[in-house]
């Protein structure tokens, strides 16, 4: 997908998210060591889908919405590029959590 002014937008019980760069160093001023800083999956919600469906065609909405602070899985989600950026593609029972 290129071209400025094109947004992507998620079908059913998708979300899109944008990666978080874990924090090298801590308030403190301690370097994090790589171990630590390669398990955080930490991103934000960039646009969310309307929801599933049931058998009913009633539609379930998603857990989340667009700016929320989520922890994904260690592995999944489809990584796609849009304008430049790395953003990810996860079904919406994939999200392990809403962080606050």
């Amino acid at each position: 997908m290129s071209g400025a002014g094109k947004r992507l937008i998620p079908l059913l019980d998708r979300v899109l998210v944008e990666k978080l760069q874990p924090k090298k160093k801590t308030a403190g001023g301690v370097l994090l060591p790589e171990s630590a800083i390669s398990k955080l999956n930490e991103a934000k919600v960039v646009a969310v889908g309307p929801g599933s469906r049931t058998q009913d065609g009633k539609t379930v909405p998603p857990s989340c919405r667009e700016g929320d602070h989520v922890l994904l899985p260690e592995f999944g989600g489809s990584a796609i590029n849009v304008d430049g950026k790395e953003l990810y593609l996860y079904r919406d029972d994939e999200i392990l959590a809403k962080l606050e």
